[in-house]
């Protein structure tokens, strides 16, 4: 797993990289049954209004269907594929389980084909296995973190990230988050050990303006070089720096304010991102 680099052939060329997908299993193709069509919006809504801007166009991709819950208790599974996935920067498994079932997971850092792994509270502390905070030793990496118990692993989810376990206080498990935020999580939710593949994914440098529109990401524009009926910060005669403090097309100001808005949760941080001390 690494990053590779091209000769200046071109502009495009010089600052162009991509991975090596040397962990990925060669001459596999995605498994059908997990396969699903994706519609795409290009951020517009059921009216045809544009509700995410800058976004749209894109290479044309099949949704892989990822087994985020890991409910298969108990049986055992062996890994068969390690594939990459066009929706994320993490690569995926493709697991063959013991009853015959087959499915996708998020592939942790180091795991390969023919690894076993399982879900199951007596679980070995290994890549790959699955289990309840409860059963997970202290200081342990993990990825793949449930916020409530059966739901699925929403948290940790993109490539090189991983979450620590700090501490257990009655209930809940005390979590450090890859942006430094400590976070309570029930003891039940469930985890996957490791870190998320594809560590080498920040490293990797998009090298032209096309690249982007193949990800379907389009220009995005300063509200200082719009025009007043499009912007708060358009319009002025020359170049202006704005003229009034930096804020989105609605006026919501864009530099240093908090737009969290979840009181029923707040309890449930300890330590938010960004804090000292």
């Amino acid at each position: 797993m690494g990053v590779k680099n091209f000769k200046p052939t071109s502009p495009a060329r010089r600052y162009y990289s991509v991975s090596d997908f040397k962990e990925l299993t060669k001459g596999t193709e995605p498994f059908k049954n997990l396969l699903e069509h994706q519609t795409r919006s290009g951020g517009r809504n059921h009216f045809g209004r544009i509700t995410s801007r800058f976004r749209g166009g894109g290479h044309k991709q099949r949704y892989r269907v990822i087994d985020w819950k890991r409910d298969k208790i108990g049986i055992p599974a062996l890994v068969a594929t390690v594939e990459y996935d066009p929706n994320r920067t993490a690569r995926i498994a493709l697991l063959h389980y013991a009853d015959g079932e087959k499915r996708y997971i998020l592939a942790p850092d180091g795991l390969k084909v023919g690894d076993k792994i399982v879900s199951s509270r007596n679980a070995d502390i290994k890549p790959g296995n699955a289990m309840t905070l409860r059963h997970i030793p202290l200081g342990t990496m993990i990825h793949n973190i449930e916020l409530k118990k059966g739901k699925g692993g929403q948290l940790v989810r993109a490539a090189g990230v991983a979450a620590a376990l700090m501490a257990k206080d009655g209930e809940y498990a005390q979590v450090r988050l890859p942006s430094g935020e400590v976070r309570m999580v029930h003891l039940d939710c469930h985890a996957t050990i490791g870190q998320v593949s594809n560590i080498e994914h920040a490293n990797i440098s998009l090298g032209k303006a096309g690249r982007s529109r193949w990800l379907g990401r389009r220009p995005h524009n300063r509200g200082v070089t719009m025009n007043p009926v499009d912007h708060p910060m358009g319009g002025g005669e020359g170049r202006t720096s704005g003229g009034r403090h930096p804020c989105s097309p609605w006026g919501q100001l864009s530099k240093g304010l908090k737009t969290r808005n979840n009181k029923r949760t707040d309890g449930m941080i300890i330590k938010r991102r960004g804090e000292k001390g």
